[in-house]
């Protein structure tokens, strides 16, 4: 097949893939730079069923080159948490205000938001050691922020993540769980729409430190085996882990993804449920992507409900988990319930919540209780294991290894909580 036809098979995917990013002139500039790249690299295309995602990522580059020009104009800023295309929020003050900071700083903060290159390919670029990198970059965001004339998007909400987990207290009352209206993303707590954000922390009890934390947002639509979603991002931002070996958080920081720059993944909001449709990860260089087509790799880690329906958006108590002091009979594992109605007094702020209870749907072993106030927020997240869940690998009870904290009993089976999660939007 000659290049013609195959363009005019796929010219409409390219015009859309540019013109959600980029209107105007500019966006038929970077279309004709795309084509006529195209036309001159084809005779070395070798496979023609791969003509579509060749084109598109000639695009992508050619965008690229466009928002670099941009930038190198003064009328792009560099954007901090999270990365939102260049063209959507021009500042001229970010460009005055890198011009204030060391050439080192500079090229620090353009490698890693404007190129959007990996710490890891910093450190090979630069010849330093990837930890260097991360060193250099939050000094480097420190000082930027110093400098820069206006509030930073996102910088408020950081601010207010502390360091410490605030102190709190559950009081439960004897009224029925409000309706609500959950729409978040089970395990990671954003909403799959357009303009979300969310920033939250994963804290270790008893020392209540703040162990890793995400900043998140809705980047854009996006489209899996012809399933319509949208794309967020969850990016770990400092402080970044470092745990010494034998700490007890190492696992739930890792599985988290903390390894991890940036999480990529798709979500769908449909027929009152949300689910995962895919997640891309970057791991040694490689990005891996992985959609619900892919079965039991899939679905051990992003498949919520009966075939990957998803989470439920309107929670009601079901009976199937009723709790009586910190005492909880469950018909069944496997579950997810409201278990009751309280007041949440999180760092002197009261809020009407309901509380919902997942156990072992999730993970076996495993019961977390969830506050979501009125609009469906979470706000915090308690993790629970059974005294004996992995007793294999830990080599201790929980109640041992954990003597100080909480304990809730399971159908008389002793559960100790291990940590929490702070929400804030």
């Amino acid at each position: 097949m000659d290049f013609e036809t195959l363009l005019a098979a796929n010219r409409v995917v390219v015009e859309r893939w540019v013109k959600f990013r980029v209107s105007g002139p500019d966006a038929e500039d970077i279309l004709q730079e795309t084509y006529l790249a195209a036309f001159r690299s084809f005779p070395s295309l070798q496979d023609e069923d791969a003509f579509r995602p060749w084109l598109l990522s000639i695009a992508r580059n050619k965008w690229r080159d466009w928002c670099r020009a941009k930038a190198r104009r003064r009328e792009t800023p560099v954007e901090e948490l999270p990365d939102v295309p260049a063209e959507e929020a021009p500042d001229t003050a970010v460009a005055e205000t890198l011009a204030q900071l060391s050439l080192r700083d500079e090229r620090m903060l353009r490698l890693f938001y404007l190129e959007q290159m990996p710490q890891k390919e910093i450190a090979r670029r630069l010849s330093i050691p990837e930890g260097t990198v991360k060193s250099r970059l939050s000094a480097a965001r420190d000082r930027f922020r110093a400098a820069y004339p206006y509030r930073m998007k996102g910088e408020k909400i950081m601010k207010q993540l502390p360091l410490l987990l605030p102190p709190y207290e559950v009081i439960w009352k004897d009224e029925a769980p409000f309706p609500v209206v959950w729409e978040e993303m089970l395990g990671w707590g954003i909403v799959p729409r357009l303009g979300e954000t969310l920033v939250w922390g994963m804290y270790d009890l008893p020392s209540r430190k703040l162990d890793v934390a995400y900043d998140m947002a809705v980047t854009g639509k996006a489209r899996v085996h012809g399933l319509e979603g949208v794309s967020f991002t969850a990016r770990v931002v400092e402080p970044a882990p470092a745990l010494k070996a034998g700490d007890l958080m190492i696992e739930p920081v890792t599985n988290s993804g903390a390894a991890q720059e940036v999480w990529t993944f798709v979500g769908q909001l449909q027929d009152g449920h949300t689910r995962f449709l895919s997640a891309e990860r970057d791991e040694d260089g490689v990005r891996t992507l992985t959609t619900f087509l892919d079965g039991d790799e899939f679905m051990a880690n992003w498949g919520f409900g009966e075939d990957n329906r998803g989470n439920d958006i309107h929670p009601t108590a079901r009976g199937l988990i009723v709790r009586d002091g910190a005492a909880y009979t469950a018909q069944r594992e496997g579950v997810l319930d409201v278990v009751g109605r309280c007041d949440l007094v999180l760092d002197g702020n009261r809020t009407d919540c309901i509380a919902v209870m997942d156990l072992s749907a999730y993970a076996e072993g495993v019961a977390s209780l969830q506050f979501l106030n009125r609009d469906g927020r979470t706000l915090l997240w308690q993790r629970y294991n059974r005294d004996d869940w992995a007793l294999d690998r830990y080599g201790r009870r929980w109640s041992e290894l954990l003597p100080e904290n909480e304990r809730i009993t399971v159908n008389g089976i002793a559960f100790v909580h291990w940590y929490d999660c702070l929400y804030l939007r």
